[in-house]
Protein backbone atom coordinates (compact mmCIF):
# COMPACT_ATOMS: atom_id res chain seq x y z
CA UNK A 1 0.00 0.00 0.00
CA UNK A 2 1.56 3.67 -0.95
CA UNK A 3 0.85 6.51 0.48
CA UNK A 4 -1.83 7.65 -2.19
CA UNK A 5 -4.12 4.18 -1.41
CA UNK A 6 -3.67 5.07 2.34
CA UNK A 7 -4.49 8.46 1.88
CA UNK A 8 -7.84 7.48 -0.47
CA UNK A 9 -8.57 4.52 2.26
CA UNK A 10 -8.37 7.74 5.32
CA UNK A 11 -10.70 9.97 3.27
CA UNK A 12 -13.02 7.13 2.45
CA UNK A 13 -13.01 5.93 5.71
CA UNK A 14 -14.34 9.26 7.58
CA UNK A 15 -16.51 9.83 4.34
CA UNK A 16 -18.28 6.93 5.59
CA UNK A 17 -18.53 8.09 9.06
CA UNK A 18 -19.15 11.51 8.15
CA UNK A 19 -22.88 9.81 6.68
CA UNK A 20 -23.60 7.38 8.44
CA UNK A 21 -23.74 9.60 11.78
CA UNK A 22 -25.19 12.10 10.04
CA UNK A 23 -29.33 10.96 10.65
CA UNK A 24 -27.98 10.29 14.69
CA UNK A 25 -26.26 14.05 15.04
CA UNK A 26 -29.33 15.46 12.37
CA UNK A 27 -31.79 13.86 14.90
CA UNK A 28 -30.36 15.27 18.09
CA UNK A 29 -30.02 18.60 16.38
CA UNK A 30 -33.71 19.04 15.37
CA UNK A 31 -34.65 17.73 18.98
CA UNK A 32 -32.61 20.14 20.94
CA UNK A 33 -33.53 23.13 18.40
CA UNK A 34 -37.00 22.52 19.27
CA UNK A 35 -37.01 22.21 23.21
CA UNK A 36 -34.83 25.13 23.04
CA UNK A 37 -38.07 26.82 21.46
CA UNK A 38 -40.11 25.58 23.79
CA UNK A 39 -37.81 26.60 26.61
CA UNK A 40 -38.01 30.00 25.37
CA UNK A 41 -41.49 30.49 24.99
CA UNK A 42 -42.38 29.18 28.58
CA UNK A 43 -39.65 30.44 30.26
CA UNK A 44 -38.29 27.50 31.62
CA UNK A 45 -34.47 27.17 31.60
CA UNK A 46 -33.72 23.87 32.59
CA UNK A 47 -30.65 22.38 31.24
CA UNK A 48 -31.61 18.77 31.92
CA UNK A 49 -35.18 19.33 30.36
CA UNK A 50 -33.66 18.14 26.64
CA UNK A 51 -31.67 15.53 27.75
CA UNK A 52 -34.10 12.68 27.74
CA UNK A 53 -36.10 13.74 24.62
CA UNK A 54 -32.66 13.78 22.92
CA UNK A 55 -31.51 10.65 23.89
CA UNK A 56 -35.12 8.63 23.22
CA UNK A 57 -35.07 10.58 19.62
CA UNK A 58 -31.44 9.31 18.82
CA UNK A 59 -32.54 5.79 20.28
CA UNK A 60 -35.34 5.42 17.77
CA UNK A 61 -33.36 7.08 14.96
CA UNK A 62 -30.25 4.77 15.62
CA UNK A 63 -32.78 1.72 15.60
CA UNK A 64 -34.48 2.88 12.45
CA UNK A 65 -31.45 3.36 10.47
CA UNK A 66 -29.53 0.76 11.83
CA UNK A 67 -30.08 -1.72 8.74
CA UNK A 68 -28.91 1.16 6.49
CA UNK A 69 -26.02 1.70 8.78
CA UNK A 70 -25.21 -2.15 8.67
CA UNK A 71 -25.31 -1.85 5.35
CA UNK A 72 -22.37 1.02 4.16
CA UNK A 73 -20.26 -0.56 6.83
CA UNK A 74 -20.26 -3.92 5.25
CA UNK A 75 -19.91 -2.42 1.41
CA UNK A 76 -17.08 -0.01 3.04
CA UNK A 77 -15.41 -3.18 4.74
CA UNK A 78 -16.04 -5.41 1.43
CA UNK A 79 -14.14 -2.80 -0.79
CA UNK A 80 -11.23 -1.82 1.98
CA UNK A 81 -10.42 -5.81 2.45
CA UNK A 82 -11.05 -5.98 -1.93
CA UNK A 83 -7.77 -3.54 -2.14
CA UNK A 84 -10.29 -1.05 -4.00
CA UNK A 85 -10.66 1.94 -1.71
Amino acid sequence: MNVDQATDLVRESLTVMLVVSAPILIAALIIGLVISIIQAATQIQEQTLSFVPKILGMGVIAITVMPWIGKMIMEFAQRMFAGGA
